[in-house]
């Protein structure tokens, strides 16, 4: 079955709330964009705006949004990734998602939370990872890391951290190799899809399907959901 996951870019944890609570009732994964500026030209809480609601997620005095019923997806676009993946692990996210290009020492990193966290078939608390690829990466460059993540998130778009950009008909053969290299993979697919696009992307090989502005802008998120569940 196709995996439907709501991409929130927080500008504040009211924010944050608020889109969680439009969404809880029709999913049961939300993906957070995180960016820091610097990996990506925008920000997004914590690094805009107050942070005070994030410090009390640290301290465990708060919890993230409808965590009893929602399942969190961090999509880090930072270029601390080592360093923020142990946090929001320890804040409750349920999978995290490391982008290739955001650090030298990617591999280390995965390395380092596996032996910390472990794996989800030996241990139930510990996260998913996942590895996003940009559109312009040579496949042949993650296939040292595919046997140490849970799954791989192709970018839809050329120009990551923003919501609204042109879906780039390049991912659609990148999709199809990985789907023929690894037929086991589960295959996130994050950027301008909608009920167009995504027909194709399952074709080829998608099992997540990952959407922002398709759903939020959307006059009845329910129907915007079942739409993309249907296909």
């Amino acid at each position: 079955m196709i995996e439907i996951i709501p991409a929130i870019m927080p500008s504040d944890f009211a924010d944050l709330s608020s889109k969680v609570a439009r969404v809880a009732p029709f999913v049961s994964s939300v993906q957070l964009d995180i960016m820091d500026g610097d990996f990506v030209p925008e920000k997004t809480w914590p690094y805009h705006g107050e942070i005070m609601d994030f410090k009390k997620l640290q301290r465990e005095a708060l919890g993230l949004p409808e965590w009893e019923k929602i399942n969190y997806e961090i999509d880090l676009m930072v270029s601390s990734p080592d360093r923020d993946a142990l946090e929001w692990i320890k804040i409750g996210a349920s999978r995290i998602i490391l982008h290739f290009e955001s650090h030298p020492e990617i591999k280390s990193i995965i390395e380092k939370i596996r032996q910390e966290y472990g794996r989800k078939s030996d241990n139930y608390s510990a996260p998913e990872i996942g590895l996003a690829i940009g559109t312009e990466i040579p496949l042949e460059k993650i296939d040292s890391l595919i046997p140490l993540v849970d799954f791989v998130q192709q970018m839809g778009i050329e120009k990551i951290g923003y919501q609204g950009e042109a879906f780039s008909p390049k991912v659609i053969p990148r999709i199809k190799e990985l789907r023929k290299k690894y037929p086991n993979l589960i295959i996130s697919i994050d950027g301008a899809v909608n009920e167009e696009t995504a027909p194709v992307l399952v074709s080829a090989g998608v099992t997540r399907l990952v959407s922002g502005s398709y759903v939020f802008n959307a006059v009845d998120i329910k129907q915007s959901i079942d739409t993309l569940k249907n296909i």
